[in-house]
């Protein structure tokens, strides 16, 4: 099989694909060839060595995949030719950006049919992650002012659709030209952060959602309600910052994400009901990943990168 790997830490440029053996999957583990591969921005980190979450190179990067059972020998979940998705294994290296992963079945769930291979593999990392948050941390419900930071993104635009589907007002921050996609998405109010300053537009919100970090986390104090929640992807290790929260009478949460299959299964059943969609910026081939890394390292995307297989 072919997988992308990196000899060195640097940019886009050091991602290579390579043959090398298919793994073997474990007892309780699936082997699954791959179809799309989704890409995070996190992954762009880890490239270029600003995050060490899986140690020094050589490595594989990903974890987000969609694919075909292959082999099943040793789980009674799923059978060769099952149409699956999820985000194996998540901190630890999954080597997903590969034609052929080996994922324990209990990280995958079976891929709605109403979603392409493309769509199911933008899904798992943002989708998790904005489903902890509002669902499992946040605990979102019935008529509660929530605030999406960052809803043309990937984890954005999931949670502006998830917070709508448990019955939120949803408040999100996008540029100007973004405004009609996260209108669409079922945002109900939209701040143009080029323009406005949120916090001089917005008042009681009960949950923010952080994905975008530096002082807008701690800007958010002023938006909170009396024993508000901020809930940030990306800050969670500021000691001080949870300090002044903790002062002021509101809730501070960092989320690191985890393979959960009942909220993979939540998201499904929000597909299925077309309450949810992922929107898919741009796709790429395999061999063009350092393409795709270039658009990763500028920022602003809308929704999710995604590899092909």
């Amino acid at each position: 099989m072919r997988v992308i790997t990196q000899e060195r830490l640097g940019g886009p440029e050091v991602l290579t694909v390579v043959d090398a053996p298919e793994p073997r999957p474990l007892p309780t583990e699936v082997l699954v060839r791959v179809r799309a591969i989704g890409l995070n921005p996190l992954e762009a980190r880890l490239r270029a060595g600003e995050f060490p979450l899986i140690g020094r190179p050589p490595f594989v990067l990903g974890w987000d995949i969609s694919g075909v059972v292959e082999d099943a020998a040793g789980t009674w979940r799923f059978r060769p030719g099952d149409e699956v998705f999820g985000m194996p294994l998540f901190p630890r290296a999954a080597g997903a950006y590969a034609e052929v992963v080996s994922a324990p079945a209990l990280h995958l769930v079976r891929k709605p049919a109403s979603l392409s291979h493309v769509e199911a593999s933008a899904l798992p990392v943002v989708g998790l992650t904005a489903w902890q948050g509002l669902v499992d941390l946040g605990g979102v419900g019935e008529g509660d002012r929530v605030l999406v930071h960052g809803g043309a993104g990937g984890v954005g635009h999931v949670a502006i659709q998830i917070a709508k589907a448990l019955g939120a007002h949803v408040i999100t921050t996008a540029r100007g030209s973004r405004r009609k996609f996260v209108e669409e998405l079922g945002a109900d109010e939209v701040i143009d952060y080029t323009a406005v300053d949120f916090t001089e537009a917005v008042r009681d919100v009960d949950v923010v959602l952080d994905t975008i970090g530096g002082d807008t986390v701690a800007r958010s104090l002023e938006v909170l309600r009396p024993g508000g929640h901020l809930v940030t992807a990306v800050a969670e290790e500021d000691a001080a910052l949870i300090a002044r929260y903790e002062a002021a009478g509101m809730r501070f949460s960092g989320i690191g994400v985890d393979p959960d299959p009942v909220a993979l299964r939540g998201l499904v059943g929000l597909v299925e009901q077309d309450r949810l969609r992922v929107h898919v910026q741009e796709t790429f081939p395999f061999e063009r990943v350092a393409d795709a890394h270039r658009l990763l390292d500028g920022g602003h995307l809308q929704g999710k990168l995604v590899l092909t297989v």
